[in-house]
Order: C-alpha cells, then structure tokens, then sequence
C-alpha cells in the first residue's frame, strides 16, 4: 500500500473514531437530560457497553496499524474526562 493510501486510512480512522467517542457523550448528555440519574443501572450499562465497543474498535485501528495506542488511548482519556464532567454537572444540579 502507498503511503498516500496509508494516510488516507489513517485520517479516516481517527475520524472515525472521534465521531463514535462524540456520540458515546451524546448519547450520556441525552440520559442525564433526561433525568436519567447517574447511578442508574441503564446509565451504567449503556455507558459501559459503548465505551467497551469504542476500545474494541481502537484496538482493531492500532492492530491494523492504523493508529498509534497512544492516540487511541488519548481518545478513551478525553471521552473518560467529557464524561466525568458532564456527571459532575449533573450531580452538582
């Protein structure tokens, strides 16, 4: 593969990627709106079920070549923090 081709995979992956993280902060801003409380059990296993499938996802990237670990971990790290302060919001509500 060229390294054109390589980059372009690379920019769609992380691209990719940011867009499913953007929507796991979404989908948890939705729920708290809601009134969906936090200690929620539903809150709880969708959070974990969608975060869970954007590791798997990152993985597949990095086994692939396509990301660096790092970066998808800086991925996981931003939406982790996203999401805290959106909870601390809510809890300070």
């Amino acid at each position: 593969m060229d390294t054109k081709s390589q980059a372009s995979f690379q920019e769609k992956a992380l691209e990719l990627l940011q867009t499913d993280a953007d929507k796991i902060a979404q989908l948890i801003k939705v729920q708290m709106d809601n009134l969906t409380m936090p200690q929620c059990p539903l809150y709880e296993e969708v959070l974990d079920t969608q975060m869970f499938g954007l590791s798997r996802e990152i993985d597949f990237a990095v086994k692939l070549g396509l990301i660096e670990r790092e970066r998808g971990k800086d991925i996981l790290d931003a939406l982790e923090k996203e999401l805290s302060l959106l909870h601390d919001a809510y809890t300070d509500k």
